[in-house]
């Protein structure tokens, strides 16, 4: 599954264990569902994480759960951070495996096939567990998850990773982010979690998560440094020649923290931002306004609770 069609999708994913329409139309637009977006400066002064310590010996267990359509960048970039991490002269700080609900082959993003290390049942206990986009959400998947991260260090979510930390109810009360194309849908979906924009990662006691994609560089750089110190970090940027400084500044995520306007020249998808053609896209008019979607999903999202959505863009 190409990355495109996973964001697409991500106006269904996680819907069934999410909070129903029903139940979002009863909320406050300028209170609970309003503040769910968080400050658009990405302040993240309020929020702390949890301080990590390296074991005395042995290395630290990563857990890298995938699925079908797991976006490779999402797994694969921290994939690389831990696995560069260099202490006493050798790169085996962190102890890296696949897990997945089955041991058959998965497909990632552009057709990588990925045979899983392990199942549910036989991984061995990690401390940081990564998930990255992916689509399979079902109630295994998510027990472990649950399960697993009451003696993890880190539980870090990469992209719409965050919908499936969000879908185990981890995430309640607590801040977040996810792909800036997702910040609306998931605070529609999720509106007992501070959606936080504009920021690389964010992170909440022993749970975290970043903004998309590459954000998940920053944030497996970022847990690098609460185990090893910042020196440690920097040596593991600079020999994977990595110039990014959004572990070191999270809050450097500005550029997104507005969204873009959609044009004649230039159309949008009014629930994604993603670009569409105006020849072919799906349409709704409300109040005498035409607005585009990518899919008839994030049509049906919009038409379902219009002015909870026009409201939290004007929010972005």
């Amino acid at each position: 599954m190409e990355r495109r069609e996973l964001l697409k999708k991500s106006a269904a994913f996680g819907f069934m264990a999410a909070v129903p329409f029903s139940a979002l139309r009863k909320l406050s637009v300028d209170s609970t569902l309003a503040d769910a977006l968080g400050p658009a400066d990405g302040d993240n002064s309020s929020v702390k994480p949890n301080p990590l310590k390296p074991p005395a010996q042995g290395r630290i267990p990563v857990a890298f759960l995938v699925s079908e359509g797991a976006v490779i960048i999402d797994f694969c970039g921290p994939w690389e951070i831990f696995g560069n991490v260099m202490m006493g002269g050798r790169m085996d700080a962190f102890r890296l495996y696949t897990v997945s609900e089955t041991m058959q082959p998965i497909k990632a993003s552009g057709g990588m096939k990925i045979i899983p290390d392990y199942t549910l049942e036989t991984a061995p206990a990690p401390k940081v567990i990564v998930l990255p986009a992916q689509s399979n959400s079902s109630e295994a998947v998510l027990e472990w998850i649950r399960k697993s991260s009451r003696t993890a260090d880190v539980t870090m979510s990469v992209c719409t990773g965050a919908y499936l930390l969000a879908q185990t109810g981890l995430l309640a009360g607590k801040a977040a982010t996810t792909h800036h194309a997702s910040y609306v849908d998931f605070a529609l979906k999720f509106p007992d979690i501070r959606v936080k924009h504009g920021v690389r990662f964010v992170e909440d006691g022993n749970l975290a998560s970043s903004g998309g994609l590459s954000c998940g560089l920053d944030l497996a750089l970022r847990v690098v440094e609460r185990y090893y110190g910042r020196e440690v970090a920097e040596q593991t940027a600079y020999d994977m020649e990595y110039q990014g400084q959004g572990w070191a500044s999270p809050d450097s995520n500005a550029v997104y923290a507005t969204a873009r306007a959609s044009t004649n020249n230039h159309p949008l998808c009014t629930v994604c931002s993603m670009d569409i053609d105006l020849a072919t896209a799906p349409k709704s008019v409300y109040k005498g306004q035409t607005y585009y979607f990518c899919t008839q999903d994030h049509k049906g999202q919009f038409e379902a609770s219009p002015e909870k959505y026009l409201e939290l863009y004007k929010k972005r």
